[in-house]
């Protein structure tokens, strides 16, 4: 097996390990992450009903003119700061934080942590 078909493999592990203890509610949905080669995308997600209660990704129109480049951490807050004020928006004021098998750093990070100065609780 070639390393690209490992690193993802052992991801998925991680992520269904991980998805075994975390559990989004009404009252605390569910923030997951994915991360591609070129884009990064957020949900909130009600694990209850099955429903996506908000979204951002850098592919969102009205992210997509303000960044420009899409791969970096600086994309990454954008979308934190966006997904806290729709989330705010909506009500949702505390979120439980699914990093779907991805280390904490880099992007992750920069999302968390915009996503919390934007009045997420995580």
């Amino acid at each position: 097996m070639n390393r690209q078909r490992q690193k993802a493999l052992m991801r998925r592990r991680r992520h269904r390990r991980v998805r075994k203890k975390i559990l989004g509610v009404p009252e605390r949905p569910r923030l997951c992450v994915f991360r591609s080669l070129k884009h990064t995308y957020c949900q909130v997600i009600d694990d209850t009903t099955g429903r996506t209660l908000a979204s951002a990704s850098t592919l969102s129109p009205e992210l997509r003119d303000q960044l420009d480049g899409s791969r970096d951490c600086a994309a990454a807050a954008r979308i934190g700061t966006r997904i806290a004020q729709v989330c705010l928006e909506r009500g949702i004021k505390s979120v439980v934080f699914d990093r779907a098998g991805y280390s904490y750093h880099g992007r992750l990070k920069a999302l968390a942590d915009a996503a919390r100065k934007g009045g997420l609780q995580l």
